[in-house]
């Protein structure tokens, strides 16, 4: 049956702290150094802070966290690649590298973990082939593919390494976005978060050291991915957690990258809170039953609502309630929602579900029901 919806403001508040209603000037996010940067809530993506965050730059090897999308969605993560020539050629300086030799055999996972670890553009390349059927320039066009369906409007892929090349951009807050994306896959997760291990290859043993320097320094470090051109400068994609609470934070062209990294991290953690706006289970309104004056029933909500809130963020939720309830009810029927909007945008959804149930009331409780109504 089509049903209509009462609606009211359940509570506005700013920044639920300890149970009180507490208002806080803004703090600002420390100064860094980089060109262009961004820090968002890891888990939503809300973006928290950042400058320049849609300029259009060079990401150096930030690159790979593409390669890593392709080749997780890929999968065959166990098929062995031959290292071709044009591979092994970038196991020399000035490149980062695992230093692999021609003819060498690895599994698409090991290049993988080279490629994300030291950020190797030897196994990035050979990796690239493998998934391009061995052609890179058809393993960029599948990455400005995918970069069109993740919706990055400001990122476009010339290589699939991250060296300096004209058309080879993103922008803070794509990266961001793209970096998210990855999260998504465990193994991603994994690989970025691992500072050692080593690769055994051809009767060889190849340490992999990772690049991002916060896995040694900073409590919570998870990863990310680490960049260095010329034209790019010093990149970073960093991410960290501690209890609930998830950051990510991307850098480019920052000569102060890890420092600064930690203070715009430390900024979330110290500012931000991770909160239960919207708890399963507890009363967020009540209904009368019909034909029955006096009798309610709970409406409680079907599931809780999350989401990382700042000092100065205005919460507001709004209850809506069936203007027409059912004649009979069973318990945990839907009968209305509860919205979350924090300064103005829905962030979240829960069903209001009935406490209880009741059965539809008889001829003579409709009767009475009318005649009370009548003379009071």
């Amino acid at each position: 049956m089509p049903c209509r919806w009462i609606v009211t403001v359940f509570a506005a508040v700013v920044f639920l702290v300890g149970g009180a209603t507490v208002a806080h000037a803004a703090v600002h996010p420390p100064a860094v150094h980089a060109k262009a940067w961004v820090l968002v809530d890891l888990r939503s993506g809300r973006y928290l802070a950042g400058k320049d965050q849609n300029l259009r730059l060079p990401m150096a090897s930030t690159t790979k966290i593409m390669d890593a999308i392709l080749a997780l969605g890929a999968g065959h993560l166990d098929r062995k690649v031959t290292v071709s020539r044009r591979a092994a050629a970038y196991a020399r300086a000035p490149y980062s590298n695992a230093g692999l030799a021609v003819g060498e055999r690895l599994t698409r996972r090991e290049l993988l973990e080279a490629a994300l670890i030291p950020s190797a553009d030897d196994a990035a390349y050979a990796l690239a082939q493998s998934l391009g059927g061995g052609s890179t320039k058809r393993f960029v066009a599948e990455m400005n593919e995918e970069a069109g369906r993740i919706g990055l409007h400001d990122t476009h892929f010339e290589n699939p390494i991250g060296l300096d090349q004209e058309g080879h951009y993103t922008s803070a807050r794509d990266l961001a976005k793209m970096t998210r994306v990855a999260w998504r896959h465990p193994l991603f997760r994994r690989i970025v978060g691992t500072g050692y291990t080593t690769l055994r290859v051809g009767g060889r043993e190849i340490p992999l050291v990772n690049t991002n320097r916060l896995l040694f320094d900073y409590p919570g470090a998870e990863g990310v991915k680490t960049g260095t051109t010329p034209k790019a400068g010093d990149c970073l994609v960093a991410a960290a957690r501690r209890g609930d609470e998830s950051y990510l934070v991307v850098l480019l062209d920052d000569g102060e990258r890890f420092p600064d990294a930690a203070s715009l991290l430390d900024y979330a953690f110290a500012h931000y809170d991770h909160r239960v706006l919207v708890r399963a289970g507890r009363e967020y309104a009540s209904v009368g039953v019909p034909y029955r004056r006096g009798e309610k029933v709970k409406l409680l909500a079907g599931r809780s609502v999350s989401y990382t809130v700042g000092e100065g963020d205005g919460i507001e939720r709004r209850v809506h309630v069936r203007e027409k309830l059912p004649d009979a009810v069973r318990r945990g029927e839907k009968l209305g929602e509860v919205t979350v909007e924090v300064d103005g945008r829905i962030v979240g959804r829960s069903p209001l579900v009935a406490g209880r149930g009741y059965a539809a009331a008889h001829w003579w409780q409709k009767l009475w029901y009318t005649v009370r109504g009548i003379f009071g």
